[in-house]
């Protein structure tokens, strides 16, 4: 399974995984499926919510791995 980056488009990570959707609303980020998402990276997402990024990419990538 690939790695997610900050670069990544966060409606391509839960297409990559749906379950990676609780991970992206603890962080603030509830509106997964609006227009947004499916052109914003996760790196612009958390600037727009003052969300650390690096963390946020860690834990997605730590829960992909212990699937």
């Amino acid at each position: 399974m690939s790695k997610v980056t900050s670069d990544m488009i966060i409606r391509d990570v839960l297409e990559l995984d749906e379950g990676t959707a609780p991970i992206f609303m603890r962080h603030g980020m509830h509106c997964l499926y609006c227009p947004s998402a499916s052109g914003e990276s996760i790196k612009d997402a958390c600037a727009v919510h003052g969300v650390d990024s690096e963390k946020l990419v860690k834990e997605l990538n730590e829960y992909l791995e212990n699937k």
